[in-house]
C-alpha cells in the first residue's frame, strides 16, 4: 500500500507538468481522450469535511449520469486503475517546497479559490492520473465541479480529454445567487431540503460561491401551499447546507416596518431579527434593501442598521452589515451620499448596487468612500418592468409569456455584465425561481473569467446538464431561444427553426433526458414562442379581415359589418390554429411541476399569480385588438341611427390616419416609431438611463397600442423629432398617455423650452388627448418633443410612458 507521503509526492509531481491557462475548446470526445470508466478517486488522509463533501459531490454527480460510483479511498491503488488525485496544493508544500519554489504553486500564484486542472499522462505512474489541486477549501470544490464540467458521461462510461491542462482563479471574489424560500417565487417554495441541496450543488460546480436567503417575513405572503416546511426551517437548512460545502450565506433582510424613528419599533425590529439570526449556523453578511420593500429615511435606516449590525455579532461576530439605496427619491439619495461622505461608518461592510436605483453604478461607485465595496444586485429574472427590460420586445411575448417566463439571455447578459464588471467585487443575481437557471450560470461564469467564450459557456452547460451528446445543439438551441426575442415577431421567421431544432433533439431524447427539467424547459420556451408567432400571423391577418368588412359599412349596413367583423374576430377561439403546439405546450408544463414544481399556472398548480411566472393561464389572449373591438362593437349597437354609427365605425377603421400632411406613431411597435428618439441603444445602455425603450401593461380592455409604449425612465426626456413640416402650417399634437404608473404626472415642451401643456396627471384609462403646437415650434419646418415625468421621483423611474402620437396639420 502506498503511504500518504508516497501518495503527496506522486500528486505533486504530476503538477510539474506545463500549465496552459483560460478556457479550454469544447471536448472532441472522439479524439484523444482517457477512459475515467474504472478510476478511483484518491484523497488525503487529512482532507477536510468540506473537502470530503467536494469528492462526494463528484462521486455522486458522476453516479447519476453514468450509474458508475467512483471508488473513494485514502491511497494510491496498486493495479493500473486510472486515479483522480484530489487535495489542496498546500498540502504540498510542507512536503516539497523546493519543487513548489520552482513552479511557483502557492496561494498568491494562483489565487484564493483556483485550482489546478491538469493529466499526467504516465511519465511519473503507471497510468493517467488526473489531478485536481485546489488553493484552499473552496479550489478543492470548484476544482471538482470543473472536472465535471470537462467529463464526457454517458450511461457506463466516463471520457475525459487525455489535454485537459487548467490553472486558473476567480477574477471576482463574490459570485452568488439569491434563493429565496417564499411564496411569490414561481418554484421555489414548493422545493425540498433535498431539492435544495443539489439546486446548491449545481451552481456551486459553475463556480458559484455565495447564496441569498430571505427571512420569514418580507413583502409575501406567510404561507404557500407548496411549502414542505415552515419558512425558519428550510432557512436554517440552507444555511447549513451552504455552510456545508463552504458556501457565503447572506441574508436580504427588508426592513418593513413603518417607522424606525419610533423607539419601540427599533426594539421590535431587533428583537425580531435577533431571533433569525441565532437560529443560522451560519451568515456571513445581511443586506438591507433601502426600498422595494420598504420605505425608510436614510437617517433613520442607518441608526437602524448600526443598531442590527450589533445584534448580528452577537451570534456571528465576523458577519457585516451592507446596504442597497435603492428606491430612494432624489432627495433621499443627496442625504445617503452626504452621510456616507462625512461620516463613513466603520459598522457598514458594503453597498449594495441593485434595481430602483437613480444613478447608475458608476456614479455611484464615484459618489462611495473607496473603502466600501460595492456588490451589485442584478435582476436575471425578470423580462419586462425590470433592471434590464428585454430590449425591443414584442407586445405579443408580453402579452402571454409575461414578466418570469423561462428567459435564457446568454449573450445579452453578457454584454450587461461587461459593461461594470470592475465597478464592483462580484455579485449576487436576483433571482425569483428556475425560470433564470441559464441565467444564473452565465453569470457565474463570467464572475469566474470575463473573458470566457460564452458559448462554450453554454456548451458545459448542455453537456453536464443535459448530456454529453447535446453539447452543441442544445447550446445552439439556448442561443436562438434568446434570438427568438429580438425585434418585430411578425417577421422573425427564425423561431419556427428554433421549434424544430428542439423537435428534433426531442425526437431522440432518451426517457432521462425526457425527464430532465432544463431540458424540459426549453422545450416549453421553444413550443410556447412559435405558438404564440403563429397565433399572431393568424389573428393578425383576421383583424385586417374584419377591418375589410367595417369598410364597407355605408353599402352593407353598419350592423351588419359590425355582426361579420365580429364573427371573423372569433375564429381566434373557434378555430384555433396550432393545436398541438398548444398541447404541447399544457403538457410540458405538466412535466415541469412534476420535475422541479415550476407552478406556471394559477388554477393548476396554484401560483400565486399570473405575473410570478403562470404564463400557461396567458396562452390564449388575444394578440389582436379583439376584446377592444368587441366593446367598440357593442357600444354601436346601443346608438339610436346608422349616422352615429358610421362615425364610430369610421374612427376605428381611420384610428391611425393623421391626415394629410400629418403623422402617425405608434411608440410601442417597433415598424411604427419613426420620429423616437432611441438614445443610446440597450447594448450600451441596457438599464435604459438615457434611451429610449418599449414598456408594457397588460389590459384585456385596452387597444395593444396602448399596452405598448415608449417610456423614459427617472429625470430623462422622452423625445421625437420630427423634419420637413410645413413651416407656414399650424399643428397640432393628438396623444395618448399609458403606461403601469397612472399616477405620475407627465409635462410636454417643444423644441428649447416652449410649453405644450405643463405637469398634468394621467386619466385612470388612456384616451387621446389634443394640444395645440405654438406656430414658434415649427416655424423652422423641424419640431422637437420632450416628455418628461415628475422630476426627483423614487422607485422604478417609470411613468413617463407615451403610447401614441398623431402630429396633425391643421386645415381650417
Amino acid at each position: 500500500m502506498m503511504k500518504a507521503n508516497a501518495f503527496l509526492k506522486t500528486f505533486f509531481l504530476a503538477l510539474t507538468i506545463p500549465l496552459l491557462h483560460g478556457v479550454c475548446a469544447p471536448i472532441a470526445y472522439a479524439e484523444q481522450t482517457l477512459d475515467l470508466t474504472q478510476a478511483a478517486a484518491v484523497i488525503s488522509s487529512d482532507a477536510t469535511p468540506r473537502e470530503r463533501k467536494a469528492v462526494a459531490m463528484l462521486v455522486d454527480e458522476v453516479e447519476k449520469r453514468t450509474t458508475i460510483r467512483l471508488e473513494v479511498r485514502g491511497d494510491w491503488p496498486q493495479t493500473n486503475q486510472p486515479v483522480i488525485a484530489i487535495g489542496r496544493i498546500t498540502q504540498m508544500q510542507s512536503i516539497a517546497p523546493s519543487v513548489a519554489k520552482q513552479r511557483g504553486l502557492d496561494s498568491k500564484t494562483i489565487g484564493a479559490e483556483g485550482y489546478i486542472l491538469t493529466v499526467d499522462k504516465g511519465e511519473n505512474s503507471s497510468s493517467p492520473v488526473v489531478i485536481v489541486a485546489g488553493v484552499d477549501e473552496r479550489g478543492v470544490l470548484f476544482g471538482c465541479g470543473r472536472l465535471l464540467r470537462k467529463m464526457g458521461m454517458w450511461e457506463g462510461k466516463i471520457a475525459l480529454p487525455a489535454n485537459l491542462d487548467i490553472q486558473t482563479a476567480p477574477k471576482y471574489p463574490l459570485r452568488g445567487h439569491q434563493l429565496g424560500y417564499r411564496p411569490k417565487t414561481n418554484s421555489y417554495d414548493a422545493w425540498t431540503v433535498e431539492l435544495w441541496e443539489q439546486y446548491i450543488r449545481d451552481l456551486a460546480v459553475f463556480g458559484t460561491n455565495a447564496i441569498e436567503l430571505i427571512p420569514p417575513r418580507s413583502d409575501d405572503a406567510d404561507l404557500s401551499p407548496h411549502f414542505p416546511l415552515p419558512k425558519i426551517d428550510m432557512m436554517i437548512e440552507m444555511s447549513r447546507i451552504a455552510d456545508e460545502y463552504g458556501l457565503d450565506v447572506w441574508i436580504w433582510y427588508p426592513a418593513m416596518d413603518h417607522d424606525y424613528s419610533n423607539p419601540d419599533t427599533v426594539k421590535s425590529a431587533l428583537e425580531e431579527w435577533g431571533a433569525v439570526f441565532e437560529k443560522l449556523p451560519r451568515i456571513d453578511v445581511v443586506m438591507v434593501p433601502g426600498g422595494d420593500p420598504g420605505h425608510t429615511q436614510p437617517k433613520h435606516m442607518m441608526a437602524l442598521l448600526e443598531k442590527q449590525t450589533q445584534v448580528l455579532h452577537r451570534t456571528h461576530p465576523e458577519a457585516e452589515m451592507w446596504m442597497s439605496p435603492q428606491s430612494f427619491t432624489q432627495e433621499w439619495l443627496d442625504e445617503f451620499l452626504e452621510y456616507m461622505r462625512t461620516e463613513q461608518p466603520d459598522w457598514l461592510g458594503g453597498i449594495v448596487f441593485g434595481p430602483q436605483n437613480r444613478i447608475g453604478l458608476p456614479e455611484l461607485r464615484a459618489a462611495i468612500p473607496e473603502k466600501y465595496p460595492i456588490r451589485r444586485y442584478p435582476d436575471i429574472t425578470h423580462s419586462v418592468r425590470c433592471q434590464y427590460d428585454v430590449p425591443d420586445w414584442d407586445v405579443a411575448y408580453a402579452m402571454t409569456e409575461h414578466r418570469e417566463v423561462i428567459n435564457p439571455r446568454p449573450v445579452n447578459y453578457a454584454n450587461i455584465f461587461r459593461l461594470w464588471a470592475d465597478q464592483a467585487i462580484g455579485f449576487l443575481a436576483y433571482s425569483e425561481g428556475c425560470n433564470d437557471d441559464v441565467n444564473k450560470i452565465v453569470w457565474s461564469l463570467l464572475g469566474w473569467d470575463p473573458d470566457i467564450d460564452v458559448v462554450n459557456g453554454l456548451r458545459e452547460y448542455s453537456r453536464y446538464f443535459i448530456g454529453a451528446d447535446y453539447e452543441d445543439d442544445f447550446a445552439q438551441g439556448l442561443l436562438a431561444l434568446e434570438r427568438n426575442w429580438q425585434g418585430p415577431l411578425l417577421t422573425n421567421g427564425s423561431v419556427y427553426t428554433t421549434l424544430q431544432s428542439f423537435q428534433s433533439m426531442e425526437q431522440s431524447a432518451s426517457p432521462k433526458v425526457l425527464l430532465n427539467w432544463r431540458f424540459q424547459q426549453a422545450l416549453y420556451r421553444a413550443y410556447y414562442d412559435a405558438l404564440t408567432c403563429r397565433r399572431l400571423l393568424y389573428e393578425t391577418e383576421l383583424e385586417q379581415e374584419a377591418m375589410e368588412v367595417l369598410r364597407q359599412a355605408h353599402e352593407l349596413g353598419a350592423v351588419n359589418v359590425v355582426e361579420r367583423a365580429e364573427a371573423i374576430l372569433e375564429r381566434a377561439i373557434t378555430e384555433r390554429v396550432a393545436i398541438e403546439w398548444r398541447s404541447r405546450v399544457f403538457e410540458l408544463a405538466e412535466a415541469l411541476y412534476q420535475s422541479i414544481r415550476m407552478q406556471l399556472s394559477v388554477p393548476r398548480y396554484k401560483a400565486i399569480s399570473v405575473g410570478r411566472g403562470a404564463n400557461l393561464d396567458l396562452i390564449d389572449n388575444p394578440l389582436n385588438n379583439r376584446n377592444w373591438l368587441k366593446i367598440q362593437f357593442d357600444e354601436i349597437r346601443k346608438m339610436s341611427s346608422d349616422d352615429e354609427r358610421y362615425v364610430a365605425i369610421d374612427r376605428i377603421v381611420n384610428w391611425t390616419n393623421p391626415g394629410p400632411g400629418g403623422f402617425y406613431d405608434d411608440l410601442g411597435n417597433l415598424t411604427q416609431q419613426p420620429h423616437l428618439l432611441r438614445g443610446l441603444g440597450s447594448e450600451k445602455d441596457p438599464e435604459f438611463r438615457a434611451s429610449s425603450r418599449v414598456g408594457f401593461r397588460e389590459s384585456p380592455d385596452w387597444r395593444l397600442s396602448w399596452c405598448c409604449f415608449a417610456e423614459s425612465r427617472y429625470d430623462a426626456p422622452l423625445q421625437m423629432r420630427y423634419e420637413g413640416l410645413d413651416a407656414n402650417a399650424r399643428y397640432k399634437i393628438r396623444v395618448i398617455y399609458s403606461g403601469d404608473q397612472r399616477d405620475m404626472q407627465i409635462r410636454l415642451m417643444a423644441d428649447d423650452g416652449i410649453e405644450v401643456h405643463p405637469y398634468m396627471d394621467k386619466d385612470r384609462l388612456p384616451k387621446p388627448m389634443e394640444f395645440k403646437i405654438p406656430t414658434e415650434a415649427t416655424a423652422d419646418g423641424e419640431l422637437l418633443l420632450s416628455w418628461n415625468q415628475t422630476p426627483g421621483t423614487g422607485g422604478s423611474g417609470r411613468g413617463c410612458q407615451v403610447a401614441e402620437v398623431w402630429l396633425i396639420k391643421i386645415t381650417e
